[in-house]
This record gives C-alpha cells, sequence and structure tokens, in this order.
C-alpha cells in the first residue's frame, strides 16, 4: 500500500472524516502534517497541491488527491483502492 500524506488542521471536521475513510480502507502508512501554527508547512502544502488552502490536502505517494470531497468521490467510484495499491 502506498504512503498518504495528508495536511490537516486538528480543528477541521474534514480532515477527521479523511483520515477515518483513510483507515477504514486499511491505509496504516500515513504522515499528518498540521498546518495549525507552522507557516512552513502551510506554504509547503499551498506550493505542493498547485495553490490550493483548504485542508485536508492528501497525497497518495506523489499524487495529489485534492481534499476530503475528492477523496469521498474516488472511494465512491472503487478508484481509492486501487490509488492506494490495495
Amino acid at each position: 500500500m502506498k504512503k498518504v500524506t495528508m495536511y490537516y488542521k486538528q480543528t477541521c471536521p474534514y480532515c477527521v472524516r479523511a483520515d477515518k475513510l483513510l483507515r477504514e480502507r486499511g491505509v496504516t502508512d500515513m504522515e499528518k502534517i498540521s498546518v495549525d501554527t507552522n507557516r512552513e508547512q502551510r506554504a509547503a502544502m499551498i506550493e505542493r497541491s498547485g495553490g490550493r488552502t483548504t485542508v485536508p490536502q492528501i497525497f497518495i505517494g506523489d499524487d495529489h488527491i485534492g481534499g476530503c470531497d475528492d477523496l469521498m468521490a474516488l472511494d465512491r467510484e472503487g478508484k481509492l483502492a486501487i490509488m492506494l495499491g490495495a
């Protein structure tokens, strides 16, 4: 299974929902990067995601998935498991 990276804020309900779905799909290798107070990480997230400023921003391997809604749509379409390599 590919590594997942998620930029998040602790008070974000969409981040919690995305984390829950990924764990339900068997993800155990997840790097969670808090952008609550770390300006450098937030800047890195914005650059890496092509200018997106909202959280979560999710990456599977080097592929940018987007936010929680994008992740949920991939799952509904049956593409999330394929991307994860499950």
